[in-house]
């Protein structure tokens, strides 16, 4: 049977996930809800046989599944009014930008009991799997350390314009929305992380978000994980994740395309996918079914959201100048 699914929040993600779930037998949108009536146009025109509703709190009456796309700031009440009526949660990240709120929210959606994951894309994707194999099977040999970099020549970018959220300093920036991605895979491979130090400028607009950032982490081992992201100047995007190894390396680009060293060029392990975004979205569902479902999920866990939470505002708070 079909997970009924009820999504809150249309922007470009909600958007997104309403054209892969109508396009995957395991779910069927039911009900939709966005404060802004041409993002629930466009997400009806897009799934004919789903329900607008009045309010957030009536589209998720009454259904399996309530997808959380919505900006991180009313993320938290939205999933607690769902897990209150026992539906399964899953959120884009963060959890929120509030680190108590976020700690509370774990600690409300684990005792709640209703299946909880989060959003991080790639989690259930090749590139995240073959890569974390390969740690696991010694193929990498000694772990060397993670080189994270993301370069952008403005932000937000142009096909995000819509969000605007993501251009201020509460809510938005590269750090939260990028580099997240990039630490969840980091302890993944490494496991748990701590921040040693971190720089982060700042515009002179104070509502405005970060455009430069560096930082440096360590695992329990004292692995190193280098980062360094920045805005501005004329230049195609760049988000790339490498793990360094011994035997060998692994880079994995625009969160999906992985390549191999193991000493001279990166050689890519396999053919970009027709449809990349589709690919990892329909593993990402595959995976939410399995975990509604009560079987074993490689989803990011709400605890593994909320430590690169922590990370996140850490280095954007302690690294501020």
């Amino acid at each position: 049977m079909a997970i009924n699914t009820a999504i809150i929040g249309l922007g470009i993600m909600g958007q997104r996930m309403v054209a892969q779930m109508a396009r995957h037998p395991g779910y069927n949108v039911s009900t939709l809800w966005d404060p802004a009536a041409d993002a629930c146009r466009a997400a009806q025109y897009i799934a004919p046989d789903a329900t607008v509703a009045a309010t957030a709190e009536e589209a998720m009456a009454g259904a399996d599944l309530v997808y959380l796309a919505c900006p991180p700031v009313p993320r938290k009440a939205y999933a607690l009014a769902a897990a209150a009526q026992g539906s399964a949660v899953f959120l884009e990240k963060p959890l929120g930008v509030d680190i108590e709120e976020s700690r509370d929210l774990a600690r409300r959606l684990a005792a709640s009991g209703v299946p909880a994951a989060v959003n991080f894309t790639q989690a259930a994707g090749a590139a995240l799997q073959s890569t974390l194999g390969a740690a696991q099977s010694g193929a990498l040999g000694a772990l060397a350390g993670v080189d994270i970099v993301v370069t952008y020549a403005s932000w937000p970018r142009a096909w995000q314009a819509g969000a605007d959220w993501l251009r201020f300093r509460d809510e938005g920036g590269m750090t939260r929305e990028v580099i997240s991605h990039f630490l969840f895979f980091s302890e993944r491979v490494l496991g748990p992380l701590e921040l040693v130090w971190a720089q982060t400028d700042f515009p002179t607009d104070q509502a405005l978000c970060e455009t430069h950032v560096a930082a440096r982490l360590v695992n329990a081992e004292g692995v190193p994980v280098t980062v360094m992201g920045s805005v501005g100047g004329a230049q195609p995007d760049r988000q790339e994740l490498t793990i360094k190894g011994s035997k060998s390396s692994h880079r994995i680009s625009e969160f999906y395309r992985e390549s191999i060293s193991t000493g001279g060029d990166f050689v890519p392990v396999r053919p970009d996918p027709e449809d990349p975004r589709a690919t990892s979205l329909g593993a990402q569902l595959d995976d939410l079914a399995l975990l509604i479902n009560g079987q074993p999920s490689r989803l990011a866990t709400v605890p593994e959201a909320l430590r690169v939470q922590i990370l996140i505002e850490r280095i954007l708070t302690e690294g501020r100048t």
